[in-house]
């Protein structure tokens, strides 16, 4: 191999790392910042690298999706699924071929195609990108209500298999000319849904078992994960089933099990994730020639601009309409229709079959995800923020440690650091809330570690090593944080300055509080309220305004709301 070749590849991951915290201070795509150095090493740019191998870059591809998406499965909740899974799938099914139906239409009007060209460009741009939305709103510090949040993680990670299929039918189609091949393209939907949802869920866990029943080193761990579910990717491919839906999963069982090392695990793929990222940008950024994009610029923009302006919007809100979302958050979920690696990875498809107005086809897709990144990807968490739609949140642990001890059961070790103005006078230990069944275990001050008592005190530079399962960490998160919160996220400014019960009577508040509520009966729940305003799925965040009084969801369990912040208008 020749040693010039890695390194250049080396040197365009280094370019590519350093460059990323740029993308954070200027609200842009850390994924724009990889595909702009990969174009800049092509053969139109300063590195003048001549790169046309498609089917190696569909083999690197297809392994790079299905890392990352094994990584985002496993740190889906299942808890969100009670929220967005059945909006979620409407989405990602329905929604999807709404989104390559209209997209078709433009692409026929815009590219002078035939029909099933443009129809093969729609279910190539209809799919969202997950890696993208997330690492953008994880890297400005966004935290979503859970209703879109959830809503937008479950669609952008299973819409891929209904992309792929209308891709592969089309493409079969058109070259084979087939006009059966439509009861066989339903044939193939069915098998590659069927298929990938059961050998995902079953290899899943098989991938605990074995997991908790080797004993290994620690290192060894998150390779395993890795290792598994990449066979689980790779054997459903093989048996004809949607593989990426069976790792996405297989990650989702993983994540919600309790597997031996998960905090080392999660650590370690999400390192691999973004080296998958990494190397599949750079790589599409050196498949594709800037001058090749020039000429379909005007026709491909007017393409981009209805997907975004358009066609997602009105995807969104026929598809959602049902499920109990209010106009802010419809409109956060059409603006976030970000489109990624795997529209530009589906373009590969008719190249590799040799198909006519392939090359405008590929060229097409990698110009719309251009325009996507550069619109909606700058654009997305100043707009989170204008509709309000984020919600208070606690400090993150420092690191993570399970102790992986029967005794133990769940509890890790957490270390806290304590920072912010909230640290700047100290406080003993026995001051705190803290959840219930965790302990402290250590106080680390200049490098020197502390025994707890509850008489010592704690300040801004120590950091704290606390037990603690992980079902407390947002609870312990939000009593170890010193950060002054945004005045609209400050916990009174944002929940009120009185915290209820949620299966307290609309009655009772009235006389407590000396107010009347004349449109609703006094013996109805503020629980309740909430239920019948949010369709049975609240979601902590969520208002109900009754006259004078602003009724805010402060905590939830299981569909129903159990703390309830209540606001007076001054």
């Amino acid at each position: 191999m020749d040693p010039t070749f890695t390194l250049i590849g080396a040197l365009m991951l280094v370019f590519s790392i350093v460059l990323s915290p740029l993308s954070s201070r200027v609200g842009m795509p850390v994924l724009l910042v990889f595909l702009a150095v990969g174009m800049m090493m092509g053969e139109d740019g300063p590195g003048g690298i001549q790169f046309n191998n498609f089917e190696l870059a569909f083999l690197i591809a297809n392994l790079s999706l299905a890392v990352i998406l094994l990584d985002g499965g496993m740190r889906t909740r299942v808890e969100t699924f009670r929220v967005g899974l059945r909006p979620a799938l409407v989405l990602a099914t329905l929604g999807v071929a709404l989104t390559a139906g209209g997209a078709a239409i433009v692409a026929w009007w815009v590219f002078d195609l035939h029909w099933m060209m443009a129809l093969l460009v729609g279910a190539i741009i209809s799919s969202t990108d997950a890696a993208a939305v997330f690492s953008l709103l994880q890297g400005r510090g966004l935290h979503l209500n859970e209703r879109v949040s959830a809503t937008l993680e479950i669609e952008s990670g299973s819409n891929d298999p209904m992309a792929i299929f209308l891709t592969l039918m089309l493409v079969t189609l058109i070259g084979q000319h087939e006009q059966g091949s439509i009861l066989s393209g339903l044939t193939m939907l069915v098998q590659q849904f069927g298929i990938g949802a059961a050998a995902g869920v079953l290899g899943g866990f098989l991938v605990v078992e074995l997991a908790n029943r080797m004993r290994l080193t620690p290192a060894l761990y998150p390779l395993l994960v890795g290792a598994a579910g990449i066979s689980v990717f790779s054997a459903t491919n093989a048996v004809g089933g949607s593989g990426f839906l069976a790792i996405y999963l297989c990650g989702v069982v993983i994540g919600n099990r309790h597997v031996r090392m998960m905090p080392m695990i999660l650590q370690v793929h999400d390192g691999m994730a973004w080296l998958a990222q990494l190397c599949l940008f750079l790589m599409l950024g050196l498949l594709v020639s800037p001058s090749d994009l020039i000429p379909l610029a005007g026709a491909g923009l007017v393409l981009a601009l209805a997907l975004i302006f358009v066609i997602r919007p009105l995807t969104v809100l026929i598809t959602l309409w049902p499920f109990g979302f209010n106009r802010r958050e419809l409109g956060f979920i059409s603006w976030v229709g970000l489109r990624g690696a795997v529209p530009i990875v589906l373009a590969l498809f008719p190249i590799i079959a040799d198909l006519p107005d392939a090359q405008l086809v590929f060229h097409a897709a990698f110009f719309i995800v251009l325009v996507s990144l550069i619109v909606q990807g700058t654009t997305m968490a100043p707009l989170a923020r204008k509709l309000r739609l984020e919600v208070p949140a606690g400090e993150d642990p420092y690191r993570r440690l399970p102790l992986d001890a029967p005794a133990a059961g769940d509890h890790e070790l957490m270390l806290f650091p304590l920072r912010g103005k909230g640290w700047d006078k100290p406080r003993a230990l026995g001051q705190l809330r803290l959840p219930e069944n965790t302990a402290v275990a250590g106080v680390f001050r200049d490098r020197k570690c502390l025994q707890p008592t509850k008489d010592l005190e704690v300040t801004a530079g120590d950091m704290l090593a606390m037990f603690a399962t992980p079902s407390v960490l947002p609870d312990l998160g939000k009593a170890l944080s010193g950060r002054q919160a945004p005045k609209h996220l400050a916990e009174r400014a944002f929940f009120g300055d009185f915290v209820l019960n949620g299966d307290a009577l609309l009655g009772d508040v009235e006389q407590v509080y000396g107010i009347e509520f004349d449109e609703l009966p006094p013996e109805l729940s503020l629980a309740e309220c909430f239920a019948k305003r949010t369709k049975g799925h609240p979601v902590v965040g969520d208002t109900v305004i009754l006259g004078p009084v602003t009724l805010v969801a402060r905590a939830t369990e299981a569909d129903r709301v159990t703390k309830v912040g209540l606001k007076m208008d001054a």
